[in-house]
């Protein structure tokens, strides 16, 4: 992965679609990755050179007008945060965990990426928008006043108090609770409906 990463969130699948383009267009980024998401956003992930992920980013906020719902600039993300968005579910050390919950994707992206790099805990995983609503959410684990403060680093970072659903630290983990977050965080793949819902 590319030293910066960005998103922009929109809530038209037309103006995305164009935002998109604008920005892949704008700058030599290394990566683009764009979809759709529940309920009816479009989503562009952009990685590549700090400058030319800034200057994309910047096209498709311009492009993107009214329709962005939020954004997230990463000029240094943590490798962790490339490994949870793309679907990457890991175990760690330690019997906490911390769970940050956001109105939208883009949030919870840069909440996940504060908290992992301001605590010593392991980012369990990421899920983004679909099979959510359209809301988002962080699993951090660690010993419990590492994950309280990987909680705690990772809401200050939203730009934006609204977009918080909700925040929890659970000292103890069940170890049946660890079991079944660590198959899946989908309901439907835990009682066998073969794609989660």
């Amino acid at each position: 992965m590319e030293p910066a990463l960005a998103l922009i969130e929109f809530d038209s699948i037309a103006i995305g679609i164009q935002a998109g383009d604008a920005m892949v267009k704008k700058a030599p980024v290394a990566a683009i990755k764009t979809g759709t998401v529940q309920p009816g956003k479009y989503l562009v992930l952009i990685t590549g050179g700090v400058a030319e992920v800034d200057e994309s980013l910047r096209a498709g906020v311009e492009w993107g007008g009214e329709s962005v719902i939020d954004t997230v600039f990463l000029p240094q993300v943590h490798p962790a945060v490339v490994q949870a968005i793309g679907g990457g579910c890991v175990g760690g050390a330690g019997a906490a965990l911390g769970v940050i919950e956001t109105s939208d994707v883009a949030a919870t992206i840069q909440a996940a990426d504060a908290g992992v790099k301001g605590a010593e805990v392991t980012l369990r995983e990421i899920r983004l928008a679909d099979g959510l609503g359209g809301k988002a959410f962080c699993l951090f684990q660690g010993e419990v006043q590492d994950v309280e403060a990987a909680v705690e680093i990772g809401i200050g970072a939203l730009p934006d108090s609204g977009v918080l659903v909700n925040q929890v630290v659970i000292p103890q983990l069940h170890p049946e609770m660890e079991e079944n977050l660590l198959a899946s965080t989908y309901f439907g793949a835990r009682v066998g409906r073969e794609k989660g819902w």
